[in-house]
């Protein structure tokens, strides 16, 4: 049964009596209602602080809108798409699936929407949470105007995210392009299309596409694909993508486009010379910058960095007192969990009183959702050298674990990395199957300061992904051949 959702800027909330001119008053305004910020708003509230969240688009942020949520959903149904493709594989016959785009993108509304509407009846239930919504920008001294109203705070906290950047691409400004906002929003699917970026949204959406029917090719300046990763890692993922007949351009630059009759045509420079790709849509993926254009940072006090995120502290102090700032604008890490980890530490500090919440020594995993999956923990192996560390590894390649062989997922591999000396472990790395599920074990381990040894005398249940872990930290599940 649908439940009516109160008209939000209309709430019920009881602010402090004032004179005329004089703002409203509450003890906490959230500026944003992302990942970060609605738990923090709701969970304030519920301990008895009137509290006022702003947002000026839709509850949820970048993740239930347009970044974790719907992608998933749709590269669920790319990743069907390429089983069904592969039945015979497993011996089973079947006809090549027709990929209906629309349909796809409606199962994606209607689970993000159902989530939606669940914030907003969190929020009509919470007597001391009142919602505002328009776009926030700060006046000071815990002042923050939305359109006109004003109210007023002794803590504010900023949440307000990122988005895409657009780089300064000549013939840009000329051509019609794509962001992963509106590539989710696609109806039609494209004959063919460049993904320029091969970060974590350009090689997810590059996949998803491909596995839809889309000809895509990916073009990526620097020499390997999540270049941040383990290195091994980029160029296995290339490999996998190319095999299912994706370009991959590494080393590769875009420098001008122009519009065509039929799409656009993309000029790309790298160390063969140039040369000039076509395609019906150009999809741009090179990084996100903090949301923060509106914000009045500069009259509140608030500083930045030379990218424009909102500096922080381990307590997410800002340099503007009583200002606090939790989520992808305060920089790296930019994940969803990160940022409710961040909104547990702030409601910690802010209401609790606790001098022991920090993000210092804190343990962030994460994943990338193409298939075969790429998760990482801690320190890579170069970077445990720079830092000192005599090194030593371990690792083991899916092709080699039971499970994998079994359900035919046998590309990728898990490393583990550890200091030599002590045994403890450092980091762990994953490209395979399920790898975003795998990875929590080396996270425990890394938080628990465990050993390979620990690890690899921990008996793990037969036959399983999971065995691939303790194989790799040279345990009881190392294949014999």
């Amino acid at each position: 049964m649908d439940l009516e959702v109160l008209p939000t800027n209309t709430r019920r909330q009881t602010m402090t009596a004032r004179e005329p001119g004089e703002p409203d008053a509450c003890d906490l305004i959230v500026i944003g209602g992302g990942m970060a910020g609605l738990p923090i708003a709701n969970k304030a509230a519920y301990k008895g602080l009137r509290t006022v969240l702003v947002e000026k688009e839709q509850l949820g942020g970048t993740c239930l809108n347009r970044g974790c949520i719907p992608t998933k959903t749709m590269l669920h149904s790319a990743r069907v798409a390429h089983l069904i493709r592969r039945a015979g594989d497993f011996g089973l016959r079947t006809s090549p699936p027709e990929v209906d785009l629309e349909a796809i993108v409606d199962r994606k509304n209607a689970i993000v929407e159902e989530i939606r509407r669940g914030s907003y009846r969190q929020i009509a239930s919470n007597e001391n949470l009142r919602l505002v919504e328009g776009e926030a920008r700060l006046e000071g001294n815990g002042r923050v105007r939305v359109g006109d109203l004003v109210l007023a705070a002794p803590r504010v906290v900023i949440n307000v995210g990122a988005h895409p950047v657009v780089p300064a691409i000549e013939g840009l400004d000329r051509t019609a392009y794509l962001t992963n906002r509106e590539a989710l929003e696609l109806r039609e699917l494209p004959e063919s299309m460049i993904v320029v970026g091969g970060g974590y949204v350009g090689v997810e959406f590059a996949q998803m596409f491909g596995r839809f029917g889309t000809r895509v090719t990916v073009i990526q300046r620097s020499g390997r694909l999540l270049p941040e990763e383990e290195p091994d890692i980029g160029d296995g993922l290339s490999g996998i993508l190319e095999d299912e007949g994706i370009s991959v351009l590494t080393s590769s630059e875009v420098f001008k486009v122009e519009p065509t009759p039929g799409g656009v045509s993309v000029h790309v420079r790298s160390s063969c010379g140039n040369s000039v790709l076509d395609a019906a849509r150009v999809l741009l993926a090179v990084g996100r910058r903090p949301s923060t254009d509106a914000l009045g940072l500069d009259r509140a006090g608030v500083e930045t960095d030379d990218k424009g995120f909102i500096r922080v502290d381990s307590r997410f102090r800002t340099t503007a007192g009583g200002v606090f700032a939790i989520g992808d604008v305060t920089g790296q890490p930019m994940f969803t969990h990160s940022a409710r980890d961040d909104a547990d530490l702030l409601y910690r500090i802010i209401v609790k009183d606790d001098a022991d919440a920090s993000t210092e020594g804190r343990v962030v995993p994460h994943a990338v959702f193409t298939d075969p999956e790429v998760a990482s923990v801690g320190l890579t192996e170069a970077q445990a050298r720079e830092r000192g560390h005599a090194v030593a590894v371990g690792q083991q390649k899916f092709s080699g674990v039971a499970r994998a062989r079994a359900t035919g997922e046998t590309h990728g591999f898990i490393k583990l990395v550890a200091d030599n000396d002590t045994g403890r472990l450092l980091g762990g790395h994953i490209l395979g199957p399920s790898a975003g599920e795998l990875i929590h074990e080396v996270a425990l381990a890394l938080v628990m300061e465990a050993t390979v040894k620990d690890l690899g005398g921990a008996i793990h249940v037969h036959p399983t992904l999971s065995e691939g872990i303790n194989a790799a930290a040279g345990g009881v599940h190392r294949p014999s051949g």
